[in-house]
């Protein structure tokens, strides 16, 4: 199987596909190493390291750069987040996609954001004419942008899962879900496999699995933490001139980058 062949695999097994986000080389191997069987990009994780905010923000060759020198030293498949689509306009959408395909990525995320339902399934057949094989995961922020009951975004979710699904997606990534009840029944409402993001309070693995989600993202946490670790030791450096209390290993960080 190719790498696109695999990646859409893993979305089929009987427990979730547990999906760590990488922002850099290094980062990428060691999520290797600790044995994912796919690496995502988090593209807050990218913008912060080149000086930018998450949110569009980002230009698309600067992570178009970062993506294929990832996709280049990992040998499992890669799925990249998009945001929507790095274009102003569908068509743009359809070029970003060759581009990231043209990596070797094996999937993307794209998300609806503030764009309409409408837009953004122009945005999603744009990427699948421009890949038949490629895992388009349609991202909705139904969740992250509140408002309405429970009920109310619990539907609304669904309606744009149906709409996103039809157009050409084959996943559905809803971040901002942690509880079992509400994840529970988007799996059961949603005809499609079902992306959760992780959360303080999201559900153990077995317990997704018998909720039935296929995929879980750790998103941007893991940038968010290795940034708050440095500030830590930084902090502790600059007014008392500690030693940070853990390290990874020199020659280890050496092996990891140089690897071929």
């Amino acid at each position: 199987m190719n790498s696109m062949e695999t990646f859409r695999a893993l979305h089929s097994a009987r427990t979730p596909l547990l999906l760590p986000n990488a922002w850099d080389v290094a980062g990428a191997r060691i999520l290797e190493e600790a044995g994912a069987t796919a690496i995502a990009t988090t593209s807050a994780g990218i913008a912060w390291a080149q000086g930018t905010a998450d949110g569009g923000v980002l230009n698309r060759d600067r992570m178009l750069v970062t993506l294929e020198s990832i996709v280049a030293a990992v040998a499992v498949p890669v799925t990249a987040d998009i945001e929507g689509g790095y274009a102003e306009s569908p068509e743009g959408v359809t070029e970003t996609v060759r581009l990231v395909c043209a990596t070797g990525a094996a999937g993307i995320n794209i998300e609806d954001g503030p764009r309409t339902p409408e837009d953004t399934v122009a945005r999603i057949r744009a990427a699948r004419e421009a890949s038949e094989g490629l895992f388009i995961n349609a991202r909705t922020d139904v969740f992250l942008a509140g408002g309405g009951d429970i009920a109310a975004r619990i539907a609304k979710t669904i309606r744009r899962a149906d709409l996103y699904l039809a157009a050409g997606a084959d996943g559905v990534f809803v971040p901002g879900v942690v509880d079992a009840e509400t994840i529970g029944e988007l799996v059961r409402g949603i005809a499609g496999p079902l992306n959760a993001m992780i959360g303080e309070a999201t559900p153990g693995i077995e317990e997704l699995r018998s909720l039935g989600v296929a995929r879980l993202s750790s998103g941007s946490a893991f940038a968010q933490s290795a940034y708050a670790g440095l500030r830590r030791d930084a902090a502790q450096f600059l007014t008392s001139a500690r030693w940070p209390a853990t390290q990874m290993d020199y020659a280890e960080l050496n092996r990891l980058s140089a690897r071929g």
